[in-house]
């Protein structure tokens, strides 16, 4: 069996334009992520024009079915880094925390936005926001409206104020078959979106095959539950958009992570297509699950037990299906009575009761379903594709907000947020683009999507792939079925019937539906396997240390790429910060990137199994001790007074192990003097992360604290007298750059880096050379730009030393008498160091000499270390 996915069409079969509309923006797709980008661009661009098309009626995609709410923190008594955290338990830690700080932050004003555009979300007595709970959340922060009718409520008022808008257009029963590209003028110029096809179903001048030319492509096409036999997605949800993405050579990433819904009504063993979905939020007011024979299986799965993340309550389903031998669970909330019901889930109780079932009065039977992709087309934080003007938005993109499971409701709340992110960037990429051209489109055609070949997969052939994508597919993977699946769908794609389907709606869904299916599977095999190369290295440690979780990204034509998961511990000022403090006189020290890797080989160290086998373990004791999602403050605290240096190493220790998943305030800056007691750096994470950083974190803030505490003192002591204090290279193995660093902290001067950035010529080396003068001679000679020093032990080796050119000499054991005497030898020709052997207690004497240096081998290497502990407080 082939490994790789069978060679797809690279451009769907269809009629050749007869149309032509165009836009500053064309948006595909009409749900809560097509209506947000739509509004904010003409909000953000005052004269720009949308043209939003939808393969059916504005209100028939996914939004409308989505029942339990939209999460963000509004309640004082939750915490946007709370909401942070149990996205990324839910993902598995494979989310990216830069994408997931983004959501969480500006969640509340998304919310607040769809609230100024008429979104009526239910509240309280008191008039705040009714907030209920869902699986995988530690806080009630999920606001709902009509109960569980709150996709359709957003949605009506999305619609609403679309409708309103004059220049968004609204063109329906409009399928969009492939991606216009326009290649800039001049050779190699890479293609950019220049607009779509679209076939307009039904009546009116636009029937048929048209284009609609514009500037940028939103895709914003929804899900891919039709590849399934069963699933909670509509008709509608055949992953148009991701197809089409992929055939214009767009990156599709964390395509294998479908969310399986674990509730989901079962209608028989034969029932096919959509089926009425059994909110999360049921459970979150306390309904629970048993299997047929009455156990609650979740009770003992899931520190949550039936609010666990929605993979974890599937698989769990999963396996009491296969014990018990049924092809269903149960769902129990017979507990909450009519009143409840009625109030609260109106919307399910009249589907239950549709097909026969009265939760009021009976157990639910429910069944895992494809619900919702996870992954699909690799973007940015503000919705690009990598290829110029192709945006994705909502569940068709991969912003690295769900990682390999999605929390419940936070899909509304991406859809929004990152909306309003790629509308402020269309905003400014349209306006440039008017500034550029005095004509409002490019004159030139648009060219056809690229180069490969056409053709279409008979509709006849749907039923097959989703049957094989359930069988093979589904909730439990194995690699003989990943590839049994492979094999069938490279069939599928050969069946002789496609050659004869006929190009339309039909044909060009079963064609995307394959395109999703054999990319998915391809991914979901690629997981497959580096998920047991993971286990086989015994990789289960914290996000921090372990570099060994893996993203995977595919394209058509079997391309592919694993990439460590997106948790880059060096972003923003404190990549910054470690730069300068790895920067020593000029060396860069390896930059923030050798300080990254000496703060992993640290933890690697403290995670090691016994054997000696690196960086595989994990904190035994906190693991055991403390719950996965708990989260707490811990406060880094001063115990004598000193100088600080070393907080940016000390962060990024932290930023290491919580995976970025973390706050921090700082309270003090590396140099400043503090005392005993002093709060130098607060940190909130989860708690099991502070614990694992602690000691790493410690060890190098204390150690860099200490070399800063000691330079001071000298610095101090020879205050007034213009000489320095500086260090040498007794430094470290590893820690050199930030060993020098912390003697800067102190108020000192850094000596030469290493043995090439500056020549010295020591005892040996005029032994060797044959006298001073000799010694000299050779280096300038073989190196003339380098800075030259020399160290002497006696006053006769100064006068050659000068006339070689030395620059700078180092006196070497030299008594205060003779420092002197030197001084005034010298006259000022060189700069003179004192060293070797030199006490705090002489500092003051030794400057009084008139010397530029004193050189304290001992900062570096045998400071004390300061005093510095870290305080657990609340736990929150």
């Amino acid at each position: 069996m082939s490994d790789t996915p069978p060679e797809l069409p690279r451009k769907l079969t269809a009629p050749d334009p007869g149309w032509t509309a165009s836009a500053d923006v064309v948006v595909v797709g009409s749900g809560i992520a097509g209506l947000s980008t739509a509004l904010r661009y003409t909000e953000l661009a005052p004269h720009g024009r949308v043209v939003l098309v939808t393969k059916d009626l504005l209100a028939t995609g996914s939004t409308r079915w989505a029942q339990g709410g939209i999460a963000a923190v509004t309640d004082p008594a939750d915490a946007p880094l709370s909401h942070m955290v149990d996205t990324v338990v839910a993902g598995r830690e494979l989310c990216d925390p830069a994408a997931v700080r983004t959501l969480v932050t500006a969640g509340p004003d998304a919310l607040r936005w769809l609230v100024e555009r008429g979104t009526a979300f239910d509240r309280s007595a008191d008039g705040n926001l009714d907030l209920t709970r869902e699986g995988g959340h530690r806080a009630r922060r999920i606001a709902h409206a009509g109960g569980d009718a709150t996709g359709a409520e957003i949605e009506r008022a999305l619609i609403h104020a679309v409708t309103d808008d004059p220049r968004i257009e609204v063109i329906e029963h409009a399928f969009a078959p492939d991606l216009l590209t326009a290649r800039p003028a001049g050779a190699g110029g890479r293609p950019s979106a220049a607009g779509v096809t679209v076939h307009v179903i039904g009546e009116g001048e636009r029937g048929g095959v048209g284009r609609v030319r514009a500037r940028a492509v939103v895709l914003a096409t929804g899900g891919i539950g039709q590849a399934f036999a069963s699933t909670t997605n509509p008709e509608v949800s055949t992953g148009d958009g991701l197809a089409l993405g992929l055939r214009a050579g767009a990156v599709a990433e964390d395509l294998e992570f479908v969310q399986f819904h674990p509730t989901v009504l079962w209608l028989g063993a034969q029932a096919r297509g959509q089926q009425p979905l059994i909110s999360e939020a049921v459970r979150g007011e306390g309904a629970f699950l048993v299997d047929t024979e009455g156990r609650r299986f979740m009770s003992d799965r899931h520190e949550l037990g039936d609010l666990a993340p929605r993979d974890v309550v599937a698989k769990g389903a999963a396996e009491a299906m296969a014990r018990t031998g049924a092809d269903h669970v149960l769902l129990d909330g017979r507990h909450f009575g009519a009143r409840m019901w009625e109030e609260r889930f109106p919307t399910i109780l009249a589907a239950c009761r549709k097909h026969g079932i009265d939760p009021v009065t009976d157990l639910v039977p429910v069944a895992p379903a494809a619900h919702y992709a996870s992954g699909g087309l690799r973007t940015d934080l503000r919705g690009r594709c990598g290829i110029s003007g192709l945006y994705a938005v909502g569940e068709v993109a991969r912003t690295g907000v769900h990682g390999a499971n999605r929390l419940a409701s936070n899909s509304l709340l991406e859809s929004v947020v990152f909306a309003h992110h790629a509308a402020e960037d269309l905003a400014e990429r349209t306006a440039a683009d008017s500034a550029d051209s005095a004509e409002p489109l490019p004159t030139s055609p648009a060219a056809a999507a690229p180069e490969g070949r056409p053709g279409l997969v008979a509709p006849a052939n749907v039923a097959r792939i989703r049957t094989v994508m359930s069988r093979c597919a589904g909730v439990v993977r194995e690699e003989a079925g990943l590839r049994a699946a492979l094999a069938e769908l490279a069939e599928i794609a050969e069946d002789p019937a496609n050659g004869g389907a006929v190009p339309g709606t039909a044909a060009w869904e079963a064609t995307n539906l394959l395109t999703v299916a054999a990319t998915l599977v391809h991914a979901a095999l690629l997981r497959v396997r580096a998920d047991a190369d993971a286990d086989a290295a015994g990789a289960s440690g914290p996000a921090a240390a372990l570099p060994a979780r893996l993203n995977v990204r595919v394209a058509l034509g079997g391309r592919h790429e694993l990439a460590p998961a997106e948790s880059d511990p060096l972003s923003g000022p404190l990549e910054k910060e470690l730069e300068g403090a790895a920067r020593s006189g000029g060396h860069a020290g390896g930059g923030a990137a050798g300080v990254l890797d000496r703060v992993r080989t640290a933890l690697s160290e403290d995670l090691s199994l016994p054997g000696g086998e690196s960086g595989t373990g994990v904190d035994t004791t906190s693991v055991a001790t403390i719950p996965a999602g708990q989260i707490r403050t811990a406060d880094v605290v001063a115990r004598a007074d000193g100088v600080v240096a070393g907080l940016p190493v000390a962060e990024l220790v932290f930023a290491a192990v919580t995976g970025g998943v973390f706050e921090v305030e700082r309270r003090a800056a590396d140099g400043d003097r503090v005392a005993a007691g002093d709060v130098l750096m607060s940190v909130t994470a989860r708690t099991r992360d502070l614990l694992t950083a602690e000691r790493t974190a410690l060890n190098l803030l204390t150690h860099l604290s200490g070399i800063a505490t000691a330079t001071a003192a000298w610095v101090e002591a020879v205050a007034g007298t213009g000489a320095r204090v500086r260090d040498s290279r007794k430094t470290h193995a590893g820690l050199r750059a930030l060993e020098k660093y912390a003697v800067r902290c102190g108020g000192g001067a850094n000596h030469r880096f290493g043995l090439a950035d500056a020549a010295l010529i020591k005892d040996n080396h005029v032994l060797a050379a044959g006298g001073v003068a000799e010694a000299v001679r050779a280096v300038r000679a073989a190196f003339p730009d380098l800075p030259l020093e020399v160290e002497v032990d006696r006053i006769d080796q100064i006068e050659p030393a000068l006339s070689a050119g030395a620059e700078e000499i180092l006196l070497d054991n030299f008594t205060a008498g003779r420092l002197r005497e030197a001084v005034a030898l010298t006259a000022g020709r060189a700069r003179l160091e004192a060293s070797g052997g030199l006490q705090l207690s002489e500092a003051a004497s030794v400057a009084a000499t008139g010397v530029d240096f004193l050189a304290v081998g001992g900062l570096t290497h045998s400071s004390p270390a300061l005093d510095i502990a870290l305080d657990l407080r609340d736990i929150r």
